[in-house]
């Protein structure tokens, strides 16, 4: 089971995601040249909106987890600093190495070489493993105990041992996965799949030229700082895909296909949430200079079994204006609209449902009735789930 997310969000003049030069992102399209918006900007500021907003335990992606996190609360405890900081350091170095990461923490900062991402369940078990090693009086003795429990054990395996709940690695994890290089507390995969949105017609961008006045400066003339950024503005096609059972399975530890039989209530508010993110947050930098804040016009839910298509093919050809009376977002729906008449006259229509939320602004050409967005999510996660709320 599916769920498929399009939409079409218009900015303004803004630098909503830059290049290592300091440049808008681009991509080429169908032989143009368009802006486009990265997948992992765009799920940063969704989790970091995501985060406010749920009683799902969070995640720490992050070197710093046993230094940062683990190191200040085990002091809390009024253990002694120096025989903590030793204890984590061996708890660390144990089961990286048993992850098949030597030498993959630093002995003075107790930083990994690579960021991971942990859960504050993790983070409470590391504690109290550390308490208890500590309660044997000895470092030796402490070690010892650590190595006992954690054997070779990766992360997941103890945290089953421990009797912690999914997801470990917080909402995050369950939502966007938890990749590593190795075997490092075993990869999550993930079940939320986010295209890069781009611009459905040709990039236009102007180089911004600005200066600083010196409000202090008296006779001096001039600038006392000048500098440039390149802004775009443009309609952007996002395309998201949420593989269901994965999730399910994620959250409470099931297998794929038992994902049905699971309490669906953790599931059906994340996925509202994560909708309203994608629909509502605006992967936006320089927000002082551009205020690059906007709300998707069109948002299309798809849900089924068969398996998921970008419409990004809408765009092949950019979208150009007909007549003067005609706006770039209204042809960009048009053309959405048309694309997807003509992929379910050759294939059928994609999926059991769906449900298209549409600003009254606009005009849908094909069957599908618009609606709020609400009502458009109530009625997709209906149609996962049944009526459960």
């Amino acid at each position: 089971m599916f769920l498929q997310v399009h939409f079409l969000t218009s900015y303004h003049a803004s630098l909503l995601n830059r290049d290592d030069a300091g440049l808008a992102k681009r991509i080429n399209l169908g032989g143009a040249t368009r802006l486009r918006i990265s997948s992992q900007c765009q799920k940063r500021h969704w989790r970091e909106w995501m985060l406010e907003r749920t009683a799902f335990p969070r995640g720490y992606r992050t070197r710093h987890f046993f230094g940062r996190i683990v190191k200040p609360r085990v002091l809390e405890k009024g253990i002694d600093p120096e025989l903590a900081h030793n204890l984590i350091l061996h708890l660390g170095k144990t089961l990286l190495t048993a992850a098949g990461e030597k030498e993959a923490l630093d002995k003075d900062t107790l930083a990994m070489k690579q960021p991971v991402l942990f859960g504050n369940p993790e983070a409470n078990f590391f504690v109290q493993l550390i308490q208890e090693a500590a309660q044997t009086g000895d470092l030796k003795k402490g070690q010892e105990l650590i190595s006992d429990r954690l054997g070779k054990k990766n992360a997941k395996a103890l945290m089953e041992q421990a009797g912690f709940a999914n997801p470990v690695a917080g909402f995050e994890g369950a939502l966007f996965g938890r990749f590593v290089t190795s075997d490092i507390l075993t990869r999550v995969d993930a079940p939320v799949h986010v295209a890069h949105a781009f611009t459905t017609h040709a990039l236009d961008t102007e180089v911004d030229f600005f200066t600083v006045v010196d409000d202090l400066a008296g006779d001096e003339t001039g600038a006392a700082h000048a500098n440039d950024m390149e802004l775009g503005s443009g309609i952007y096609y996002g395309y998201v895909v949420v593989d269901v059972p994965l999730l399910m399975s994620n959250l409470t530890g099931c297998g794929r296909s038992e994902w049905q039989e699971q309490d669906p209530t953790g599931a059906r508010k994340l996925l509202e949430l994560l909708i309203h993110a994608i629909a509502e947050v605006s992967p936006g930098a320089k927000l002082g200079a551009t205020a690059p804040y906007a709300k998707a016009e069109c948002v299309l839910l798809e849900v089924g079994k068969t398996q998921p298509r970008s419409l990004a093919n809408a765009f092949l050809r950019p979208v150009e204006l007909k007549a003067e009376t005609d706006n770039l977002m209204s042809c960009s729906i048009t053309a959405l609209a048309e694309y997807i008449q003509a992929m379910d006259q050759m294939y059928g229509v994609n999926g059991d449902y769906r449900f298209l939320a549409l600003s009254p602004v606009h005009t849908w050409p094909g069957d599908e009735p618009a609606l709020s967005l609400q009502s458009a999510i109530d009625r997709s996660l209906d149609a996962i789930f049944g009526d459960s709320r």
